[in-house]
């Protein structure tokens, strides 16, 4: 199945917010995100969480936000849903960083 489209994948975004954001805030938008869930057919399991590794190669991201689907069709259809789009354009300006990761565990 390496390298099929089948099989579950995990889309995982680090996130660091910036200055100045209040915690209410931050909050919130981890509450949006977590429903995306409740929303979005192909997202099937959302977990997240913040940085708590005593390594500090963490590069300055302070939170991890993992889904996880069925397929690589299912994150594209995620990616592409209205509702991810809409969500995407209220968080993704509260980041000072991002970085998106997409893998297939084996």
């Amino acid at each position: 199945m390496e390298g099929g489209k089948g099989g579950v994948v995990k889309h995982i975004l680090l996130a660091k917010f910036k200055d100045g954001i209040p915690p209410e805030q931050i909050d919130q938008l981890i509450k949006q995100y977590a429903n995306l869930v409740n929303l979005v057919e192909p997202m099937k399991a959302f977990h997240w969480g913040k940085d708590v590794s005593i390594e500090n190669l963490h590069q300055g991201f302070t939170h991890v936000f993992e889904s996880t689907f069925d397929s690589l069709e299912g994150v594209a259809e995620y990616v592409a849903h209205p509702v991810h789009v809409e969500f995407a354009n209220t968080m993704l300006p509260q980041l000072e960083k991002v970085l998106i990761i997409d893998y297939k565990p084996q």
